[in-house]
């Protein structure tokens, strides 16, 4: 259903309100075959699906994110491909799951990516977002961080070798581009190829907030009257929300606004410390000194979970789309069930791009229904499936962290650890938050929803192939990293 958001902040937390199906006052205009809007991704990297002023945060203010939610559609069932970092940025990248590409985790040093069975880098040969856009007359860019390979892995490819015509980035091999870079270097590109009349696609992955938090006077100053860990938080996802800021004013700038579609979201759920953490600088190698674990206040909108694991807290994140005259206004869809496995349909859609030959995504085109044109409905014609690292029994510090598996079918949703030995049930239709496990009253959808998984994984390669390892694999080892 599609809901108007105006006030915002009550539709959150109050009643019931008027349901349109309609486009809510805004004429939404079919896209003709010679429109080709502009993309931009803002993808940002641990933030919780409550960590918005739109979504209700007691002290965090986003007032850039908020307008784009004024002036677009907010997805309230929008889901990415795994719970951490690079998984998700692979399906994104690929719409595929991440787990054909054996791709279960974040990528560390090589010794680590070759116990758990994993690559040490995202394939460039693999069918890419970019490269798709790129040969339909795209101008391609990718600014931020990266984590399809990691910057401790010197010969992994380099960012342009997916399809980008321009990149700055972090945690990939090469020199790394300042975390608070990305916007300049984004408003940069915008205008290049606004003065070329040239079409953009452009990846802003931007940091926060991911630990180390890397704070600025000025934004610690915005909330010098919170505790230390909650000004450091809420200082960083304003810093980000005013680099959003300027690229949205860019966009205004130059008359691109309403041939852009922007859209916002986040890699997976908010960290959060096992415990009490004390507050203490943390060094990454690919981004530099700043505070860690014991700063991180990520809220999940009372979702189950936090990052690194396939409960919604995890894996739900936010999902703001912007197009005016394409996207209804002002809009909350509480009903359609987005996947991140969606976006390369989608977005190839809504462009006119043709899908590559023998390529199959794993997610469906949504356009039709964000563009108006069809009602949201939560039924899929493809089931969704997650493969993480995970350990069962369940530890009492990470009660929400033991599921290997995970699939979507309907309205159904089943977890279920690495042996099967235990498995959750829940009805998404009226349990969006997973509070009520059916799996005893339910038998028979476990068993059908088991045979769905069972045969999902037997399509899975048993290791990775490719021109994907380093040449750090002869070598002796060295320390694990972490994410």
């Amino acid at each position: 259903m599609l809901e108007s958001k105006r006030p915002r902040r009550a539709i959150h937390r109050g009643g019931p309100v008027a349901l349109l199906l309609v486009c809510l006052a805004t004429f939404i205009a079919p896209v003709r075959g010679d429109e080709r809007p502009n993309i931009l991704i803002i993808l940002a990297d641990d933030w919780g699906w409550e960590d918005l002023s739109c979504h209700g945060h007691p002290y965090v203010r986003t007032p850039n994110i908020d307008r784009l939610a004024h002036e677009g559609t907010d997805y309230y069932r929008f889901t990415v491909a795994s719970g951490v970092c690079s998984p998700s940025r692979a399906a994104l990248m690929t719409g595929h799951f991440p787990a054909r590409y054996n791709i279960d985790g974040h990528f560390a040093w090589v010794p680590q990516n070759e116990r758990r069975n994993m690559p040490d880098w995202l394939s460039p040969d693999v069918p890419l977002l970019p490269r798709m856009l790129r040969t339909a007359g795209y101008a391609t860019a990718h600014f931020g961080k990266w984590h399809l390979s990691n910057d401790m892995i010197p010969d992994s490819p380099l960012p342009s070798a997916y399809g980008y015509d321009r990149y700055g980035a972090f945690n990939c091999a090469g020199e790394q581009m300042p975390v608070h870079e990305d916007a300049r270097q984004t408003i940069e590109f915008i205008q290049q190829c606004h003065d070329q009349d040239q079409p953009f696609f452009i990846n802003l992955w931007i940091h926060e907030p991911h630990t180390p938090f890397h704070t600025v006077p000025k934004y610690e100053w915005r909330f010098r009257d919170l505790d230390r860990p909650d000004q450091i938080y809420a200082s960083v996802l304003s810093h980000a929300d005013d680099r959003i800021g300027a690229v949205l004013d860019t966009l205004d700038r130059l008359e691109l606004t309403d041939r852009t579609l922007v859209i916002f979201t986040s890699d997976n759920g908010p960290a959060r410390a096992v415990g009490p953490t004390e507050l203490a600088l943390q060094y990454d190698t690919a981004t530099g000194a700043g505070w860690g674990l014991g700063a991180a206040r990520g809220l999940t909108g009372g979702r189950k979970g936090y990052k690194a694991c396939l409960f919604e807290g995890g894996i739900g994140v936010p999902f703001i789309a912007r197009w005016p005259g394409k996207i209804a206004a002002g809009a909350v869809d509480r009903t359609t069930m987005l996947s991140a496995v969606d976006l390369v349909p989608t977005l190839c859609d809504l462009a006119n791009v043709p899908l590559p030959d023998r390529y199959e995504p794993d997610g469906v085109s949504q356009w039709q229904v964000m563009n108006g044109t069809t009602a949201p409905v939560m039924e899929r014609s493809k089931p969704l499936f997650w493969k993480i690292q995970a350990t069962w029994p369940a530890r009492p510090s990470q009660p929400d962290h033991w599921a290997t598996f995970a699939v979507v079918d309907q309205r159904w949703k089943l977890l279920c650890s690495a042996d099967a030995a235990h498995c959750e049930l829940y009805d998404l239709t009226v349990d969006p938050l997973e509070q009520t496990d059916l799996a005893e009253r339910q038998p028979d959808q476990v068993g059908r929803l088991v045979e769905l998984l069972d045969a999902w994984r037997a399509t899975l390669p048993a290791a990775p192939s490719g021109d994907v390892f380093s040449e750090e694999r002869q070598r002796p080892d060295t320390d694990d990293s972490d994410e």
